[in-house]
C-alpha cells in the first residue's frame, strides 16, 4: 500500500502531467482544448525548476502547429531525449504522420491525449474517443483509463513501458470529464515511480541516438524487395508489449494498493452479461453492475487498458466463463463500417469458437453527451432480450434509423451521505473558479471523498455554466452530471424561467437564489412550476442579494465569492468558521499579486456571503398553476 499517502484535489490534465513531467527531458507543446492545462502545467513546472526523474528541468518548447509538436517530438526522441506531447482531436490528427515514424523506428515516446470529438457535420470541442480510433492503425500501443485516480496510477506505465519495449504509446482519457473533473486522489511519489524505470533499455536508446561522432543512415526510402519484410520485423516488439505492461500494473498496484491489468473484470463471479467498455463510462458501470447484482442479476464488466496491441490472452484472463451475452460499447461512431472498433476487436476474439456468446455492439456518448446508470441498465435489459439490437444507440432519441435503445428515469445511485449539488453561472463570472475552490478546501479539510465537473457552453465567456458537486465518505465514482442534487444554487436571476433548475432536487433539499429582489418581490418572480415544484417537495428557499454586495464593495458582477460563502453558511459541509478561514487563505493566495485592496475587497465578500435569508414557502404555493405556453 501506499506509504504515506498523499491526497491532492486535482483534475485528470493535472494527474497526466504530473507524472509526465517525471519521464520526460524534452516537452514538444501545442494548445488545443481540452488538453492545453497538460501543456501549460509542464511549462510551469519547468519554469519554476521543477526536477525529473533524472534531477534535470524538462525543456520545453511551443511549436507554431501539432504538425510541428509532433515534429519536434521524432526529432528529439531520434536524439536520445525521452519526449513527450499532450494534444487531442484535430491536433492529434494533423501528428499521424509522424506518428508512423515514431513507432516504425521503435522510438519510446508517450503521447497522452484528453480524447474529444473530431469536427464532422459541425466542430465540437467535447470528448469522445473519434480522435484516439483515428490513430490506432499508427503503430502506437494504446492505454485507457477511466478515472483521475487511474490517470494518477497508470500513466506511469505508458512511460515505463514504453522505455523497455521500445514502443511509443498514446495515453488516453475521456475529454472533459476526466480531464477536466477535480477528485480528491492519492498521489503517486516520484521516487517510487524511479525505482521502476528499466535502466538497461534507457541505456540502449540513449547509445542508439544520433550522434556525428558516430553516424548511421536513418529516413531511407526501400523498396518492394525489402520494404514489406522490415515492416513485420517489428512483430516481436509488439508481442512483448501486454506482458511489459501487466508486470509495470504489478509494480504499480503494488505501491498503490489498487489491483490492475490490461483487462480489468469487475461483478458478478457467475455474470451471465457483460459490458466491454473503456474511458470514464466504465465507473458508471461499476455503479450500475453493484445496483443490478444487488437485485439478483449475474452481471459485470470488462474494463479496456490496454487497448492496443490488443491481448486475447490478457482479456481472456478477466472474461468470466459463465457470461452468454456481451454488450460492447464504443465511444465513436465509424460511418459505413461493419461495426465500431472496440465491439469488431471482441467479437474477432470469439469468431469460430464452440458455444461462443452473442455479441453486440452499440455506441454512447459522442460529444460529452451523457451517460448515466439508467442508460447502463438499459444496456443490460437489452442484453436479456430474445434478439438483443445490435449497433445501437444509447442516451439519444434515434426517431429516423430506430437504433436508440429505451430512455430509463433517472436512478440515484450514490453512496448514502453522499452530497451532491448544482450551481448555475454565467461564463466568466467567476462561479467555476469558486466552486473549484470550494471542493479543494472540502478535499483537503475533511476525510470526505470529493468530485466536481464544469458543464461549459461551447461560447465559454458569457454562456451558462453548471458546476456539479459531489462529496461524501465513500470513493465518489459517478462521472455523470448531477441529476439528484440536495442542493441548487442559481447565481444568476435572469436564469429563473429560462431553465428547470430544481428539476430532480431532492424531497427536502435547499434552493439558493441570488436575487436582486426583497424577500415580496421575490415571491412574486418566482415561475408558478418553481413555486409547486418547492411547495410539494419541502424545499428549504434561501436568498441573498449577492449583485448588490458585490456592487457595493467594488467587485462589479463578480458575485461568485459571496455566493460561495452563502453555500457553505447553509449546507454546513464544514464549520462556517472554519470555511471562512478557508475561503480567505485561497482568496490570498489567488488574488495577492493583484494588491491588498483586491484581497480586501474578496474578504469582505466573503464575511457579507453568510448574511442570508430564508424565505419560508407558503402552503399554498402547492396550488400555483404554470401559465400555458403562448402560440404567439
Amino acid at each position: 500500500m501506499v506509504k504515506n499517502k498523499k491526497f491532492i484535489t486535482c483534475d485528470g490534465n493535472y494527474a497526466a502531467s504530473h507524472v509526465a513531467y517525471m519521464f520526460s527531458e524534452v516537452a514538444a507543446i501545442y494548445p488545443i482544448t481540452p488538453s492545453s492545462n497538460m501543456a501549460e502545467n509542464i511549462d510551469e513546472w519547468a519554469a519554476s525548476g521543477r526536477k525529473n526523474i533524472f534531477g534535470e528541468t524538462v525543456k520545453v518548447e511551443e511549436m507554431q502547429s501539432e504538425a510541428g509538436a509532433a515534429g519536434a517530438v521524432h526529432g528529439s526522441l531520434q536524439a536520445g531525449a525521452l519526449t513527450s506531447t499532450f494534444t487531442a482531436s484535430q491536433g492529434l490528427l494533423l501528428m499521424i504522420p509522424n506518428m508512423y515514424k515514431i513507432s516504425g523506428e521503435l522510438l519510446p515516446g508517450v503521447f497522452h491525449v484528453s480524447a474529444r470529438s473530431l469536427a464532422a457535420q459541425a466542430l465540437s470541442i467535447f470528448g469522445d474517443h473519434s480522435d484516439v480510433m483515428s490513430a490506432r492503425q499508427t503503430g502506437f500501443a494504446m492505454l485507457a483509463t477511466g478515472s483521475v485516480q487511474e490517470v494518477m496510477d497508470l500513466a506511469g506505465v505508458a512511460h515505463l513501458a514504453s522505455i523497455e519495449s521500445r514502443i511509443p504509446f498514446l495515453h488516453f482519457f475521456d475529454g472533459f470529464r476526466t480531464s477536466h473533473e477535480i477528485q480528491k486522489i492519492e498521489a503517486i511519489d516520484q521516487d517510487e515511480l524511479a525505482k521502476l524505470v528499466d535502466r538497461d533499455a534507457l541505456q540502449k536508446f540513449r547509445d542508439n541516438a544520433l550522434n556525428p561522432e558516430h553516424p548511421v543512415t536513418r529516413g531511407t526510402a526501400q523498396n518492394p524487395d525489402i520494404y514489406f519484410q522490415s515492416r513485420e520485423a517489428s512483430n516481436s516488439f509488439y508481442d512483448a508489449v501486454p506482458d511489459m505492461v501487466a508486470g509495470y500494473m504489478d509494480k504499480i498496484s503494488e505501491i498503490t494498493g489498487r489491483k490492475y491489468r490490461p483487462f480489468d473484470y469487475y461483478g458478478a463471479e457467475d455474470a451471465e452479461h457483460v459490458v466491454v467498455a473503456m474511458g470514464s463510462v466504465t465507473d458508471t458501470i461499476k455503479e450500475t453492475v453493484d445496483y443490478m447484482n444487488a437485485q439478483g442479476e449475474k452481471v459485470g464488466l470488462i474494463a479496456v487498458h490496454l487497448y492496443r496491441p490488443f491481448s486475447a490472452k490478457y482479456f481472456f484472463e478477466a472474461f468470466p466463463k459463465s457470461a452468454k451475452r456481451i454488450a460492447v460499447l464504443d465511444r465513436t461512431k465509424e460511418p459505413g463500417a461493419n461495426g465500431n472498433p472496440l465491439y469488431l476487436d471482441i467479437r474477432d476474439l470469439f469468431y469460430g469458437k464452440e458455444d461462443a456468446p452473442i455479441v453486440v455492439g452499440g455506441r454512447y456518448g459522442l460529444s460529452s453527451k451523457d451517460t448515466t446508470p439508467a442508460q447502463i441498465v438499459s444496456v443490460f435489459e437489452n442484453l436479456k432480450m430474445n434478439e438483443p439490437k445490435n449497433d445501437f444507440t444509447v442516451g439519444i432519441v434515434d426517431d429516423v434509423t430506430f437504433k436508440s435503445l429505451p430512455l430509463k428515469p433517472e436512478i440515484d445511485l450514490a453512496p448514502k451521505g453522499t452530497f451532491a449539488g448544482k450551481f448555475y453561472g454565467l461564463g466568466s463570472d467567476g462561479t467555476v473558479g469558486a466552486n473549484k475552490n470550494s471542493i479543494k478546501i472540502i478535499g483537503e479539510n475533511t476525510d470526505k471523498s470529493a468530485q466536481a465537473y464544469f458543464a461549459y457552453d461551447s461560447k465559454k465567456s458569457g454562456g451558462i455554466t453548471i458546476s456539479h458537486l459531489r462529496f461524501g465518505d465513500e470513493v465518489i465514482r459517478s462521472p455523470y452530471l448531477v441529476n439528484t442534487p440536495d442542493f441548487v444554487a442559481c447565481h444568476v436571476p435572469s436564469y429563473l424561467g429560462k431553465y428547470d433548475m430544481l428539476k430532480g432536487l431532492k424531497k427536502g433539499g435547499t434552493f439558493l437564489l441570488n436575487s436582486i429582489w426583497d424577500e415580496e418581490e421575490t415571491k412574486n418572480k418566482i415561475p408558478a412550476d418553481m413555486k409547486k415544484y418547492m411547495a410539494e417537495n419541502d424545499i428549504n428557499f434561501y436568498i441573498i442579494n449577492a449583485t448588490k454586495i458585490a456592487q457595493e464593495i467594488g467587485l462589479g458582477n463578480r458575485t461568485n465569492t459571496i455566493m460561495q460563502s452563502a453555500f457553505f453558511k447553509i449546507a454546513e459541509v464544514i464549520p462556517y468558521d472554519q470555511a471562512v478561514e478557508e475561503m480567505k487563505k485561497f482568496i490570498v493566495k489567488s488574488f495577492a499579486r493583484k494588491g491588498e485592496d483586491i484581497v480586501n475587497m474578496n474578504f469582505k465578500a466573503v464575511e457579507e456571503g453568510g448574511n442570508v435569508t430564508k424565505i419560508e414557502v407558503p402552503a399554498d404555493w402547492t396550488k400555483a398553476q404554470p401559465e400555458a405556453a403562448s402560440n404567439g
